[in-house]
């Protein structure tokens, strides 16, 4: 009798146990994952359910594009070099309501490469947000709806971290805040 397989099953069984809830691979369509980030802070992001993205509509690949944490990150993103470009007082809210990253995933091209997004210049990053941007008294210095693309993304000066998979998608946040707000305070 082999017990081999019934003691790999077990150890697995074992492990997986121990592995918390949160070390599993998140979807950004999960229903438990956030739609906005915690309060704190001159600056606040909020967002649509990122099953209506275009990112996930559009992709070649649904699976492949809900996985991981990649609007967070992008709020997160937004939040920080937001702060950066606000003086003191100054307020920023802002929605995301769509979001298309660079690249798209090419299934045609066989099943080794069916997870494999495909970064070409006709894939630029779009986005469209709602903001309300307003001084120390609360008067609105800047409201609206904006469609951010940028569509030379590949010939532009090459990002800060090439290893960043939302590279490109960063880059556009923050040519758009630096028109809207103007570049970061020293």
């Amino acid at each position: 009798m082999n017990l081999r397989p019934a003691l790999i099953a077990i150890a697995l069984a074992i492990v997986s146990a121990g592995v918390p809830a949160d070390a599993r691979t998140r979807n950004v369509t999960d229903p438990d994952a956030p739609r906005a980030l915690p309060e704190q802070g001159p600056v606040s992001v909020r967002w649509e359910d990122p099953s209506t993205f275009s990112d996930l509509r559009h992709s070649g690949n649904r699976y492949e594009a809900r996985r991981g944490n990649w609007v967070e990150e992008l709020a997160e993103h937004m939040r920080k070099s937001g702060e950066k470009r606000l003086a003191p007082g100054q307020r920023l809210d802002i929605d995301i309501l769509d979001i298309r990253r660079a690249g798209m995933y090419e299934p045609w091209h066989g099943p080794d490469l069916d997870d494999t997004r495909i970064i070409r210049d006709i894939y630029p990053p779009r986005m469209t947000v709602s903001f309300r941007y307003t001084d120390a008294d609360g008067r609105v210095l800047s409201q609206g709806e904006r469609k951010l693309s940028d569509n030379g993304f590949m010939v532009g000066a090459s990002p800060v971290n090439n290893n960043d998979i939302l590279r490109y998608e960063k880059s556009m946040i923050d040519s758009w805040l630096t028109r809207e707000i103007g570049a970061p305070q020293t």
